[in-house]
């Protein structure tokens, strides 16, 4: 659904190369004519935040790589050399360090804002699966990274979750001694984690350049839910949705600045500057804040295998959310009781993220277990349940009706189509 092309080159090699290679051409009717809704909000400038921030990791990566030793006896003297010792290491392993978190607080609001408006329907299936993929990748990154310092934080988390594989029936044990390369976390678990670290954003940049091509495919969603009927519903993607894209990717740029010159470490485990000992175990083992919802899911189930089964489950899970949202309308704007449950979701997986970070003892435990099976039942229960009993309201039959709707004066009334019941 890339908008028709209007480029015409200038120069004579220009000329010379669209002929043969049309990428300038491909761009202007990707990213320049490409119609893009009128009224989206700022919510959908995070998918352009994300790609900034990807290009940050990979090239801020890149450079580290260059003065990181992957060897269980020089990786933390390594990472200490950089940040005093390498011109404006410090700089650049901050960046590194904090842009994952900020990846994932970009990512979670893209992901709260496609469940929010319904982006995940039809005909957006293909796109919404490659996001979830994206975020698996994301999250596989994330661990990886985490454990490259090789602090005791780093070292146990990699021996906590690699022992994850241990609960599958009979290979278990085999997949754990082939995860660690020997009987314990140590050299070859870094050496091979540091390789699939390096490797899978470039990994993700791929499935970035499908998730944008299915994208194009079937045009962007809207706050309406309403797919554009003609002309007057889009603009073109330059200038309007680049400057707004601009706007926010400077304000976002700004709260990342002041994590990295201000709080650098706030994010990050005070135990991880203390190097790796095998000999001596944290009083007690957490991964990084983005990853805590699921690790309270993991902890509120008593069985080992169950525990794994739903940690996985909760993240695949997401892949099958068009179909186990049985609703015709998208957007939660014309859907009253989704829009309330929507944001019980919200705090429920907050409420897992605080708990994912206490004690697995008392009543921390019960009141994860609670919103454990909230969480599920959220999906299971009431996204189905939803969808037959929910009396939606009138949808526009257009975005432009919706916009001059809106700015009706008081009294006023537009066409008012059928209520949609689903």
């Amino acid at each position: 659904m890339s908008g028709h092309s209007t480029y015409q080159p200038q120069s004579a090699f220009m000329k010379w190369m669209e002929r043969r290679l049309p990428i300038a051409g491909l761009i202007h009717s990707s990213f320049v004519a490409y119609p893009t809704p009128r009224n989206l909000n700022y919510w959908w400038t995070f998918g352009g935040i994300l790609s900034l921030l990807l290009g940050a990791q990979i090239i801020t990566g890149v450079v580290l790589a260059m003065h990181y030793t992957p060897h269980a006896d020089m990786a933390f003297n390594s990472v200490e050399h950089i940040m005093r010792d390498v011109n404006y290491g410090w700089l650049l392993r901050y960046l590194h360090s904090n842009g994952a978190s900020m990846f994932f607080v970009a990512v979670y609001v893209h992901m709260a804002r496609g469940m929010y408006y319904g982006s995940y329907k039809e005909p957006r299936e293909v796109l919404w699966i490659l996001g979830v993929i994206l975020y698996l990748l994301m999250m596989a990154t994330g661990f990886l990274g985490y454990t490259l310092p090789w602090g005791q934080m780093s070292f146990w988390g990699a021996t906590v979750i690699t022992n994850f594989f241990s609960a599958i029936p009979v290979v278990g044990e085999s997949v754990v001694t082939w995860l660690w390369g020997g009987y314990s976390v140590g050299n070859p678990t870094l050496q091979r984690f540091f390789s699939l670290h390096y490797l899978l954003p470039f990994v993700i940049a791929g499935v970035v350049v499908l998730h944008i091509w299915a994208l194009h495919m079937v045009g962007q969603n809207n706050p309406t839910g309403v797919d554009p009927q003609s002309e007057k519903d889009t603009v073109a993607f330059t200038p309007y949705a680049t400057l707004k894209d601009g706007f926010m990717m400077a304000c976002f740029c700004i709260v990342f600045a002041w994590f990295v010159f201000y709080v650098p470490n706030y994010l990050l485990a005070a135990d991880n500057y203390i190097p790796a000992n095998p000999a001596v175990t944290p009083t007690h083992i957490v991964p990084e804040w983005y990853y805590l919802p699921f690790y309270a899911i993991l902890r509120a189930i008593p069985n080992k295998l169950l525990g794994v089964i739903a940690l996985f489950g909760s993240i695949a899970i997401l892949a099958f959310l068009p179909w186990l949202d049985t609703s015709r309308v998208r957007s939660a704007n014309y859907r009253p009781l989704y829009r309330q449950f929507f944001w019980i979701f919200i705090a429920v997986t907050v409420g897992l993220g605080w708990l994912g970070a206490k004690p697995a003892e008392g009543g921390y435990v019960i009141a994860a277990r609670i919103l454990t099976f909230y969480y599920f039942a959220h999906f299971f229960i009431i996204l189905p349940v939803l969808g037959w009993v929910e009396k939606t309201k009138p949808l526009p039959n257009s975005i432009s009706e919706a916009i001059l709707k809106e700015g009706l004066p008081v009294g006023a009334s537009g066409p008012a189509p059928t209520t949609t019941k689903s």
